[in-house]
């Protein structure tokens, strides 16, 4: 028998994109205020994706939305209230800053009107907050020097990395992310979710990635896997936005279960949770009907969460006793 689910520990966020956690009614609004056509099918919340594409076309309207600095300012104190209210204490939300930047003619712009409104949100919610600067693998390598540019302008920028399809490789960012880890900031990408080890392999030796934004598919090398737990290198699994963007069949199929029995840290993360209706709390509570497991269980990815982030040592103390002795994580590097 499952037991119910009660109140979430302290629970760490790792894997979020703000964009695609918009509220459905305020982006309508947004919309409307900038005189852009908003699709009446999605005035009510995103529908079933019926293919990647689809995907990319509604996180395009979302991107086309936001416009001044009001809109992003909203959306980042919005952001912060509804993770609370699902029961997350601390969260690293990840932005495209430089492609708002260059849509927009104001590079900087963007990211400024997000950091205040997550400052702003934070404090209004009791929310503990850092940012991570993404990058679509599609885009320049001169778009991701920018990203970096940017992220050493700010003290709650912990983290850079790739996002976008994984089909297109790592390797020809590889000084970016080696200057980031210079220059003293994290280095987290995507990989292992659409494309299989290889995706991961890369993100590691040439991405130099200190966690693997799903990698979710390195159960397919069992080499890897090894070396990937050896390393102590965190997966920021996103189950329900794998089965709807049809990368699993179904959750009761996700290698969840198998990522954990094979000795991997795992972590629960939602990645587009407005454009797929699920929030934090959900996912813990699909994975416990799923799998059946306990609320022991779930506390342990809670504080593997927490363990996992780039919080500071005196957060991760607050939030789980013992974890500023193991903080800040670091994996091992060959």
């Amino acid at each position: 028998m499952v037991e119910p689910m009660t109140e979430l520990p302290p629970v760490a966020h790792l894997h979020v994109h703000l964009e695609s956690a918009v509220r459905w009614s305020t982006l309508a609004e947004i919309a409307t205020d900038n005189g852009i056509d908003f699709p009446d099918h999605l005035r009510g919340g995103a529908h079933r994706f019926t293919s990647f594409t689809d995907f990319f076309d509604q996180n395009h309207l979302v991107r086309e939305c936001l416009r001044r600095p009001a809109d992003f300012h909203r959306v980042a104190v919005e952001f912060c209230a509804d993770q609370v209210a699902q029961g997350v204490s601390y969260v690293e939300v990840s932005f495209t800053a430089a492609a708002h930047g260059e849509r927009l003619g104001d590079l900087g712009m963007p990211l400024a009107a997000v950091l205040d409104g997550l400052a702003e949100g934070g404090e209004r919610h009791g929310l503990e907050w850092n940012v991570i600067l993404d990058t679509s693998r599609r885009r320049s390598v001169e778009r991701a020097w920018r990203t970096l540019d940017l992220a050493r302008k700010h003290d709650r920028v912990v983290a850079v990395g790739l996002a976008g399809d994984e089909d297109h490789p790592a390797t020809p960012f590889a000084a970016v992310f080696a200057e980031a880890r210079e220059a003293g900031l994290h280095v987290v990408h995507h990989a292992g979710e659409a494309a299989g080890p290889a995706s991961i392999r890369e993100a590691l030796d040439v991405g130099l990635t200190e966690r693997l934004g799903h990698g979710i598919r390195v159960l397919d090398d069992p080499d890897l896997t090894a070396e990937v737990r050896e390393r102590g290198i965190p997966l920021e699994v996103c189950p329900t936005s794998n089965v709807a963007l049809g990368f699993v069949p179904s959750f009761a199929e996700h290698p969840l279960p198998r990522l954990r029995a094979a000795g991997l840290t795992v972590t629960l993360n939602t990645d587009i949770p407005e454009m797929i209706h699920t929030t934090l709390r959900g996912e813990f509570a699909a994975a416990a009907e799923a799998f059946g497991w306990t609320s022991a269980d779930l506390a342990d990815l809670a504080r593997a969460s927490v363990d996992a982030s780039f919080a500071h040592p005196g957060t991760k103390a607050r939030l789980m006793p013992g974890a500023a002795a193991r903080a800040p994580r670091t994996p091992s590097w060959p």
